[in-house]
C-alpha cells in the first residue's frame, strides 16, 4: 500500500477521534465499523485498522501463546502481534473504561528476543479471562481479525465510541522502536490515543497506569514524579545519619547493560550521599550485551559474580534484570565463597521488619507472605515458625502471587527469582493515618506509623519492582545496622538446583497443588517421589514454562551434591516421559 494513504488514513483516525462531524456508515456494518468505517471519495468503504493491518500482515504460521509473562519470542517475530495488542488494548480500555498499559519487553531473555504483556487499570497483568482473547488475536488469520474483534465486542458489549488512551513502554533493545510502533499503529487504527513513554522500566510503566486511572491519588505519572516519591520517601527513613552499626552505606550495583542501568543515574543524582551507589554494566555502547553474562536471572541461575562487577570480600552487591522488575543480592565472603540473597532472602527480611513495626504502632493488621513453589523450604520454615507470619503458597507468576496477597491487610510476595512486591490494603493505610496524627497515643506508636506510611510511598504497590525493592531492601538493613552476613545469618538455604529440559510440547506437563504435583504424564509424579525420597530433604518438581516448550525442573536437598544429582535425575525422568528432545540432560 501506498505510505501516502497510509498516513493519510492514520490522521483521519486521530481526527475521528476527535470530532462527531463526519458522517459515519451505521447500517449494515459492523460495530467496529460504525466507529471507523469512513467515506472516501470513491464511495469504497474500507476500515482504518484494515489499511493499517495491510502494513503489519501475519508472518509466523506457528501459533504463539499469551503466558505468565506475556508474548515473548524473537523479535523478528512479533511485529504483527505488537500491531494486534495495540487493537486488543483499545478494546480492553473501553471495556474496563480505564487506561491500559502496553509494555514492550523480553526482560531477563537474551537481545535478540522481545516481547509484550498488557497491563490493566490497578497496574495488575492482564485479567487471565482476557488471556485467551490476546492469544486468539495473535494467532487468527489476517482475514479472520475483523471477525475476531466484533467477536470480543459482541461479547462484552464494549462501547466503540469512548476516547481511551494507551500508554506505551519499552525496553533498550534494538528492536523495540519498530514494535512499539507497531502496538501504537493498532491503538490508532481503533481510534485510541497512544501515549509514549519511550524508554522506561516495567515497573515504571505499570506506576504510570495506576497514577493515570486514580487521578494522580498513587502519584504523578510522570517520570520524575516516579524519581522523587521514592527518593523522598527513602530520605525521610534514612535521616541524617547514613551508616549505623555494621551498615556500610555503600551498593555495587548491576544494571544487566538495560533499562535499570539507565534509570539508576537518576537516582543516584536526586539520593546524593544518602546511598552511594557504584554503577556497572551501565549500558554504555559496546561495554556489553543486554542480560548477557550479568543481570538478575544470571547470577540467580549461575550462582556467581557477573562480568564487570568487581569481587571486594563482603561488600554488598545487586543485579537487576533487562527490564528491572527482579531484584538479586549477593556478596563473595574472605574465602572466595559465593552467597546469594534471592527473593526468598527478601521477603523474610521484609516480613520480619514490618512485623517489627506493626507491633510497635499497635494496630491490628493482618500481614501475610507469599511464595511459590519455588521458595526454599528452610525459607519457608523460617516464615511459619520463626516469624510466626501466615505462608500461602500459589502457581508461579506474578498474577497469581499478587491476587493472593490482596487477602491480607499487608501482602508480602516475592519469586524466588527476586520479583516481588507488598501490597496495603485500603483499611491499612486509613489505620496508619489516623494513628499518625493521633496526639493521644504514645510517640512510639505515632513514630511506628509513619515509618511504615512512609515505606508505602517508597514501595511500588503496582508490581515487583527492582529498583524500588533495593531501596527498601537498604531502606531495613540501615534500620537494623545490619550487614549483609547479619542478613544471611536468620537461617541457613537448602542446596537447590534448576535445570530445564526441552521439549516437543510443552503442554505434556500439567500440574495441581500450586504446581507442586505434577498430574500429567502419567507416571511422573511417581518417578519425582521416588527420586527425592533417596536424599536428605529432598523435594523436586517440574513446571512447564509460560512461554517455550521448556519443562523446568527444581531440587533441594541437604547438600549441593545431592541437590545436583536429584535435579538431574528429575530431568531424564521428565525427558524420557514428557517428549523430550535431543540429548537426554546433564549437569553444566
Amino acid at each position: 500500500m501506498n505510505l501516502k494513504w497510509y498516513t493519510l488514513l492514520v490522521i483521519l483516525s486521530l481526527f475521528l477521534s476527535h470530532t462527531r462531524s463526519l458522517t459515519l456508515l451505521t447500517e449494515k456494518v459492523s460495530p467496529v465499523s460504525q466507529v471507523v468505517f469512513i467515506s472516501m471519495a470513491n464511495n469504497s468503504y474500507r476500515t482504518v485498522y484494515a489499511f493499517a493491518r495491510e502494513m503489519h500482515p501475519k508472518t509466523v504460521k506457528t501459533d504463539i501463546q499469551y503466558g505468565t509473562a506475556g508474548f515473548r519470542t524473537k523479535a523478528t517475530n512479533l511485529g504483527y502481534v505488537m500491531y494486534r495488542m495495540g487493537l486488543l488494548a483499545v478494546l480492553r480500555a473501553r471495556y474496563k473504561r480505564g487506561v491500559i498499559g502496553v509494555m514492550i519487553t523480553a526482560s531477563h531473555n537474551p537481545e535478540p528476543d522481545n516481547g509484550v504483556k498488557l497491563v490493566d487499570p490497578k497496574g495488575e497483568m492482564l485479567d487471565q479471562s482476557w488471556e485467551k482473547w490476546a492469544t486468539k488475536f495473535a494467532n487468527v488469520g489476517d482475514d479472520q481479525l475483523e471477525e475476531t474483534i466484533n467477536e470480543i465486542i459482541k461479547e462484552y458489549d464494549i462501547p466503540m465510541t469512548d476516547r481511551v488512551e494507551i500508554v506505551v513502554g519499552k525496553d533498550t533493545r534494538p528492536s523495540s522502536p519498530s514494535l512499539a510502533k507497531s502496538v501504537m499503529d493498532g491503538v490508532l487504527a481503533l481510534a485510541g490515543k497512544p501515549i509514549d513513554y519511550g524508554i522506561v522500566t516495567t515497573p515504571q510503566l505499570h506506576y504510570f497506569v495506576v497514577c493515570k486511572n486514580t487521578n494522580r491519588q498513587y502519584g504523578e505519572p510522570t517520570e520524575d514524579g516516579y524519581y522523587k516519591k521514592l527518593t523522598g520517601a527513602f530520605k525521610k527513613l534514612r535521616g541524617e545519619t547514613y551508616t549505623n552499626g555494621n551498615y556500610k552505606n555503600r551498593l555495587l550495583y548491576d544494571g544487566a547493560n538495560g533499562v535499570g542501568a539507565k534509570k539508576i543515574k537518576y537516582f543516584q543524582e536526586l539520593l546524593g550521599n544518602t546511598l552511594k551507589i557504584e554503577m556497572f554494566n551501565d549500558a554504555i555502547i559496546g561495554s556489553g550485551k543486554l542480560n548477557y553474562m550479568c543481570g538478575a536471572d544470571y547470577v540467580k541461575s549461575q550462582q556467581k559474580f557477573p562480568t564487570g562487577v568487581p569481587v571486594e570480600p563482603n561488600v554488598r552487591c545487586c543485579s537487576v534484570d533487562g527490564d528491572a522488575d527482579r531484584l538479586i543480592y549477593y556478596y563473595m565472603d574472605e574465602n572466595n565463597g559465593f552467597h546469594l540473597m534471592d527473593g526468598d532472602r527478601m521477603a523474610t527480611l521484609i516480613a520480619g521488619y514490618l512485623k517489627e513495626v506493626l507491633e510497635e504502632t499497635g494496630i491490628d493488621l493482618n500481614l501475610g507472605l507469599v511464595q511459590t513453589a519455588y521458595a526454599n523450604g528452610a525459607s519457608t520454615d523460617y516464615i511459619a515458625k520463626k516469624l510466626q507470619v501466615p505462608v500461602a503458597c500459589v502457581s508461579t507468576g506474578v498474577k497469581h502471587l499478587h491476587h493472593k496477597a490482596l487477602d491480607y491487610d499487608i501482602g508480602v510476595y516475592f519469586e524466588a527469582n527476586g520479583h516481588g512486591t507488598i501490597i496495603f490494603s485500603t483499611n491499612a493505610k486509613e489505620k496508619l493515618r489516623e494513628a499518625a496524627k493521633n496526639n493521644t497515643i504514645s510517640d512510639e506508636r505515632r513514630l511506628a506509623a509513619e515509618a511504615l506510611l512512609n515505606l508505602i510511598d517508597l514501595i511500588n504497590e503496582t508490581v515487583g519492582d527492582a529498583i524500588s525493592d533495593m531501596l527498601l531492601i537498604e531502606t531495613i538493613l540501615h534500620a537494623k545496622g545490619w550487614d549483609i552476613q547479619q542478613w544471611e545469618d536468620a537461617y541457613t538455604d537448602l542446596p537447590n538446583r534448576l535445570m530445564k529440559v526441552t521439549v516437543q510440547d510443552r503442554n505434556v506437563i500439567t500440574t495441581t497443588d500450586a504446581e507442586r504435583v505434577c498430574v500429567t504424564p502419567e507416571g511422573l509424579q511417581a518417578e519425582i517421589d521416588s527420586a527425592a525420597a533417596k536424599y536428605k530433604k529432598g523435594r523436586s518438581f517440574v513446571r512447564p514454562s509460560g512461554t517455550e516448550d521448556v519443562v523446568r525442573v527444581y531440587a533441594e536437598a541437604a547438600t549441593r551434591e545431592e541437590a545436583d544429582e536429584l535435579a538431574v535425575e528429575v530431568a531424564k525422568k521428565v525427558h524420557e516421559l514428557a517428549g523430550g528432545t535431543g540429548n537426554p540432560p546433564e549437569l553444566n
